[in-house]
């Protein structure tokens, strides 16, 4: 599993962790990335609904995705939930592990080629780069398209130049799609061209380098919101964002709207 500096997640972060004991009001886990840092799952937490037998819902030794809901460093206790990530969340965390450990391998051979180790490239460069890009694959992301973009956390020139040739070499840009189904409607005899409106002012509102955003009619008064992103983030933050714009313009003009977010 991939390194972190740090012992302890963040609050609203998404982890790996395995199920290590089970006990009627929850689970022990282990946090994978976090050097085998514990944290539990009240047994509200572990799925949605009444739970007759935890057991039929997790076990010891399963791998999942949890969301991070509290961490208390002085207690040692990081509290987590396995209810609240969505299939797209689980996914997306999912996706981005196995990225990271490529970015990890790649790391890896770096190093070797300025004749240095594992341990020494996290020491001298790595765990900056995830401090500053949030993982190490996002920052050779960031490097393959400009190596000037890591200057403020690597100092050694040899360091800039290695990885900068190495991402070029390795790394494509990542894509991430997310949608969503928005219901406009609007009695008023203009209501089709405040509609229209609505979902191209929401286009234009959004708009920014590397998101694309399209609205496809899929029967009235329904239409589906797709974005298209570098990062998982900016996708989701993006179709909220274009379908509470759509809306208000169009509540705004005595009409009604509505967002469902579809998982797929």
């Amino acid at each position: 599993m991939v390194r972190r500096k740090s012992e302890w997640p963040s609050v609203g972060e998404f982890v790996v962790c395995t199920v290590s004991k089970i006990f009627p009001q929850g689970a022990f886990v282990t946090l994978d990335e976090y050097k085998g840092s514990e944290g539990m799952v009240h047994l509200s937490e572990v799925a949605s609904g009444w739970i007759k037998n935890i057991r039929e819902h997790i076990r010891e030794g399963q791998k999942g995705v949890c969301k991070v809901l509290s961490v208390d460093p002085s207690r040692g206790r990081v509290d987590l939930s396995i209810r609240r990530v969505k299939d797209s969340e689980r996914r997306w965390k999912t996706e981005r592990i196995k990225l990271e450990q490529r970015a990890e391998k790649l790391l890896e051979m770096t190093a070797a080629k300025l004749g240095k180790n594992l341990d020494q490239a996290y020491d001298e460069v790595g765990f900056a780069l995830q401090e500053k890009f949030e993982d190490l694959y996002s920052a050779f992301e960031a490097v393959a398209k400009d190596k000037k973009s890591i200057a403020e956390v690597v100092k050694d020139e040899r360091w800039v130049e290695a990885l900068s040739e190495a991402s070029a070499a390795t790394i494509q840009p990542p894509s991430f799609s997310v949608s969503g189904i928005v219901s406009l409607s609007c009695p008023a005899p203009n209501g089709v061209e405040v509609i229209k409106s609505a979902m191209i002012g929401a286009r234009s509102s959004v708009k920014r380098d590397g998101i694309e955003l399209q609205f496809y009619h899929v029967g009235a008064p329904k239409y589906r919101l797709e974005v298209t992103a570098g990062s998982y983030k900016a996708a989701e933050e993006t179709l909220q964002q274009a379908a509470e714009q759509a809306i208000a313009a169009v509540e705004n003009a005595g009409g009604k709207g509505e967002f469902q977010r579809v998982e797929k």
